[in-house]
C-alpha cells in the first residue's frame, strides 16, 4: 500500500503533536517533582528515614539549628564524606527545614578547624541557642540525643539513693540500672549516688531523687531527710519491688500509698511463652508523663500500687495497668499458678502511679512503680521499657517537652559483600546477562530474516 500525500501529512502531524505533548507532560512532571518532593523508604525498619522519636524531638526545638561539617570534597578512607553527611542531615531537614548545614574544608581552612577543636575528618559542630556539641558519627541516636541535650535549658542532676544495696545507675549487674544511666547521660542528664548517712540533706540542685529497691533498712535519720526533701517539694521516683520497704513505711504513709502483697500474673505473657510473672501492658492513664505513649511494656514480678481514700493531700493518677485478663496472686508461687477467687484480686492491676500536689505555688511530682525490675539491665530492652523509663525521668525533672518516644537503633545496616560476591554480580549482570539478551535478540532477527 502506497500512502498518499494527505495521509503522510496526517501521520506527520499526529507524530508532531504526540512529541509536543510528550515534552509538555515531561516538563510538567519535572516541575511538579521539583516543587513537591516525595520519597518512599522500603528498607527494613525505615533506616533511611527518621524514627518517630526523632521527629517528635525535632518538633520541640523552637529555634534554628546550625550544623558545620569539617570535611573536604573527598576523603581517602571515607570516600565522598560530604555527600554522606548531606544525605544524613537531609532526613532531619525534611522534618525541620530551619536546620542549616555548612561545610568547611580543614585542609583549605586549618585555622577554622583548629578554633573549632576538630579532631577527625567529617566531624560536625551542632549549635542550638548558643550551645554547641561535637558529633563524629552519622548515627540517628547520637544526633537526636545530642539535640535533646542542647534543648535542655540547664543541666539536670538525678540523685540515686545508695548505701543500702540499691540498684546502681552505673552498675553492670543484671539487676542494676546501668543501661538507663547511660541513656540519661546521653540525653544530658547527670546521675550521682547519694548516701544520706554521710551528708546532711539531699543536694539543692537535685532534679529528682530515685529510690531503687534498698535491700537493708534505712536509718531513721535518712528517712527523715527524705521526708524533708519531699516537704520542700522535691520530685521522687520510687521503684518498689516485692521485698519489704526497709524502713521506708513512713514515706509510703506520707504519700498515702496502699501496697498490697502479691505478684501480678498475666496469662497474656504465658501465651507468648513468657513467665506468667512477666506482666504485659498497653493500657496507660491519661497523664502528661504518658503523653502519646502507645508502646507495649513489660513488668516482671510487679506488685499493686494503690492509694488510700483518706489521704486527700496528693492527687493520685494510675499510669500503667497490667494483667487485663490476669490477677494479683497472693499465694506463694509454685509450679502451677491458678486464680483463687477467695484470695486473689482480679485484674487489671495498677503497677505504676503518679502523685502530685501544689507546694509553694508549683507542682510537686512523685512516681511510684511496683517493679524495679522493668528498668534493670536485664529487662530495660524489652518492648518499650526504655522509652517509658526516660519519659518518667523527663517528666519528673520538669522537662515535659522531652516526654516522647526515644529514637530507635537501626535494625539493618549496610550490606557487606565479599570480593567473590562482587565479582560474581559484576560478571553476571554486566557480561553474562547482556550477552544472553544479545544472543536471543540476534537469533530472533536471523529467524525473521530467513
Amino acid at each position: 500500500m502506497i500512502a498518499s500525500r494527505r495521509l503522510r501529512v496526517q501521520l506527520f502531524a499526529q507524530n508532531a503533536i504526540f512529541a509536543v505533548l510528550l515534552v509538555v507532560v515531561a516538563v510538567l512532571l519535572a516541575h511538579v517533582a521539583q516543587r513537591y518532593a516525595k520519597q518512599w523508604d522500603l528498607t527494613q525498619n525505615g533506616r533511611n528515614t527518621l524514627s518517630e522519636g526523632s521527629k517528635q524531638m525535632l518538633l520541640q526545638l523552637k529555634g534554628p539549628v546550625g550544623i558545620t561539617a569539617y570535611a573536604g570534597d573527598r576523603d581517602p578512607s571515607l570516600g565522598d564524606i560530604r555527600r554522606q553527611i548531606s544525605d544524613f542531615i537531609a532526613r532531619y531537614q525534611r522534618v525541620k527545614p530551619d536546620i542549616t548545614l555548612a561545610f568547611v574544608d580543614p585542609r583549605e581552612q586549618p585555622k577554622l578547624a583548629k578554633e573549632a577543636n576538630v579532631q577527625v575528618p567529617g566531624e560536625m559542630v551542632v549549635e542550638y541557642e548558643g550551645r554547641k556539641e561535637h558529633l563524629t558519627t552519622l548515627d540517628e541516636q547520637a544526633l537526636t540525643s545530642m539535640l535533646t541535650r542542647l534543648a535542655r535549658n540547664q543541666e539536670r542532676t538525678v540523685m540515686f539513693l545508695d548505701g543500702h544495696g540499691e540498684r546502681k545507675p552505673d552498675g553492670i549487674a543484671n539487676h542494676d540500672l546501668g543501661t538507663l544511666g547511660k541513656r540519661l547521660a546521653a540525653a544530658g542528664v547527670r546521675t550521682n549516688t547519694l548516701r544520706l548517712a554521710e551528708v546532711q540533706d539531699v543536694p539543692a540542685n537535685a532534679a529528682l531523687l530515685v529510690i531503687a529497691a534498698p535491700q537493708v533498712d534505712l536509718l531513721p535519720v535518712e528517712v527523715a531527710r527524705i521526708r524533708g526533701f519531699l516537704d520542700r517539694g522535691g520530685s521522687l521516683l520510687w521503684l518498689i519491688d516485692q521485698e519489704p520497704l526497709h524502713g521506708l513505711q513512713p514515706i509510703a504513709d506520707f504519700l498515702g500509698l496502699q501496697l498490697s502483697p502479691g505478684i501480678a500474673v498475666d496469662p497474656a505473657a504465658q501465651a507468648l511463652r513468657q513467665p506468667g510473672t512477666l506482666s504485659i501492658s498497653s493500657a496507660y492513664g491519661q497523664h502528661p508523663a504518658m503523653r502519646g505513649f502507645t508502646l507495649t511494656t513489660a513488668f516482671p514480678f510487679a506488685r499493686r500500687i494503690a492509694h488510700t481514700e483518706e489521704n486527700k493531700t496528693w492527687r493520685f493518677t494510675p499510669l500503667v495497668e497490667v494483667a487485663q485478663t490476669g490477677w494479683l496472686e497472693t499465694s506463694p508461687l509454685g509450679d502451677s499458678v491458678a486464680f483463687d477467687k477467695n484470695r486473689d484480686m482480679p485484674g487489671p492491676i495498677t503497677v505504676a502511679a503518679a502523685l502530685e500536689r501544689d507546694v509553694d505555688g508549683r507542682n510537686q511530682r512523685v512516681i511510684v512503680t511496683g517493679s524495679g525490675h522493668f528498668l534493670s539491665n536485664t529487662s530495660i530492652g524489652l518492648l518499650g521499657n526504655l522509652d517509658l523509663g526516660m519519659n518518667l525521668v523527663n517528666w519528673l525533672a520538669g522537662d515535659d517537652s522531652l516526654v516522647t518516644v526515644q529514637p530507635r537503633a537501626l535494625v539493618d545496616g549496610d550490606l557487606q559483600l565479599t570480593r567473590a560476591s562482587l565479582i560474581f554480580i559484576a560478571l553476571f549482570f554486566l557480561i553474562a546477562l547482556p550477552a544472553f539478551f544479545l544472543f536471543t535478540g540476534g537469533m530472533n532477527w536471523w529467524r525473521r530474516r530467513s
